[in-house]
């Protein structure tokens, strides 16, 4: 079970990358926007209801601030950044599908996150349909960034997860996964199934 300790370690994780600076946020201003979400921390973890084995709650911070190509290569898992395939162009033209509404504001919280092992080796077509069925949200371009940005370690070899929440029209859904031991963000095809990939989700969206 996460705390506020978690809250105040995932802020101080932004800061230490340098998001506030990028924002043109002092790391006081930076701080005390975040507070309203604090708050809505303390009523989760109050609460429960978490899945065993997944992430209570997860700060993403809009991609209009902080654009998902430097987001990207902020994430560290031992010692070695991320780095994407796609360009800033091409990362900014995958936007959240028809029925994903994000919260307003600078930020927000996902909630309840499962990166999606009992969906391995299903295509994105067919796992964003046992998502629905479960009333749960895939999860967005930007949301995995910032999943990995604060658990990096989720991300192992041979153990990565698709963002069927964003699409940008065409048959590819962007994933991330570990390659040459690197966090990398890159693409599949909608309906190929790979062993290495499920789908990740989250129960909900909090804003501030």
């Amino acid at each position: 079970m996460m705390t506020n300790n978690d809250f105040d370690r995932q802020v101080d994780r932004l800061i230490q990358k340098g998001y506030p600076a990028m924002m043109d946020l002092s790391e006081e201003e930076f701080r005390n926007q975040l507070m309203p979400l604090k708050s809505k921390a303390k009523e989760l973890e109050r609460s429960g209801g978490t899945k065993e084995g997944n992430i209570p709650y997860v700060i993403v911070i809009r991609s209009e601030r902080v654009d998902g190509e430097k987001a990207m290569q902020l994430v560290e898992r031992k010692n070695q950044n991320g780095f994407s395939v796609m360009d800033a162009e091409d990362i900014q033209r995958f936007k959240p599908i028809e029925g994903i509404e994000l919260p307003d504001g600078m930020a927000y919280m996902i909630t309840d996150i499962d990166t999606g092992k009992e969906t391995r080796n299903v295509t994105p077509n067919e796992a964003i349909k046992t998502i629905i069925n479960d009333s749960r949200s895939p999860l967005t371009l930007e949301e995995g960034i910032a999943v990995v940005t604060h658990f990096p370690d989720l991300l192992m070899k041979n153990n990565g997860f698709s963002l069927l929440g964003s699409r940008c029209g065409d048959r590819r859904v962007t994933a991330l996964w570990i390659s040459a031991g690197k966090p990398k963000l890159g693409w599949c095809w909608a309906g190929n199934p790979h062993t290495w990939l499920g789908s990740a989700s989250c129960c909900s969206r909090v804003g501030m």
